[in-house]
């Protein structure tokens, strides 16, 4: 008998490693940085105390509008998702994740921006804590967030990844700025 609920998972190689992508009934619901075999278990832990699925099947064909358009952000050809998602986490956590969607490419606000944004200005460790549990980075761009002082901090791939992806953007911003004063 087939199983009919399930997560479909893919692997893709990117510039920034290893993602592993998770959909369920066609809604991106998780982006791990690291190969499947690393994090299968993170992701049936987590899947179940979101009440999902805990059977993941390896379907590249359910990850491929995800895939596509991350391979686009990632080469600078995409500024924007229109991904549908399934964003599974606390009634503020979701508001955080909302505010992090809301920050425009190539630009940055900080913790404590966030906080005002979510009507809590004294929130600022829980927003940081929000961040941190994002299950879609680069979707939600949590790599936009930064210290009130301009400092790189956490980031759950790593500093070197939100490096990379702020550069990305920066670059990408400043070449599209250029071309349409053009």
């Amino acid at each position: 008998m087939e199983q009919k609920d399930y997560l479909a998972v893919s692997e893709q190689e990117t510039p920034i490693g290893v993602l592993t992508l998770s959909v369920y009934q066609g809604r991106l619901c998780r982006i791990d940085f690291g190969p499947l075999a690393a994090k299968r278990a993170d992701i049936v832990r987590w899947a179940a105390k979101h009440d999902l699925p805990t059977v993941l099947r390896d379907e590249a064909a359910a990850c491929t509008d995800a895939a596509d358009q991350l391979t686009a952000f990632l080469s600078g050809k995409r500024k924007t998702f229109s991904l549908k998602l399934l964003m599974k986490g606390t009634e503020f956590q979701c508001k955080v994740w909302q505010a992090l969607i809301d920050i425009p490419y190539g630009t940055t606000r900080s913790y404590k921006e966030i906080a005002r944004i979510v009507n809590r200005p004294k929130a600022v460790r829980a927003v940081g804590l929000a961040n941190n549990r994002n299950p879609l980075p680069i979707v939600v761009p949590c790599h936009r967030v930064i210290g009130t002082n301009g400092a790189l901090t956490g980031y759950a791939g790593g500093l070197g990844r939100k490096e990379y992806l702020l550069g990305l953007e920066t670059k990408h911003g400043l070449e599209s700025a250029a071309n349409d004063s053009v």
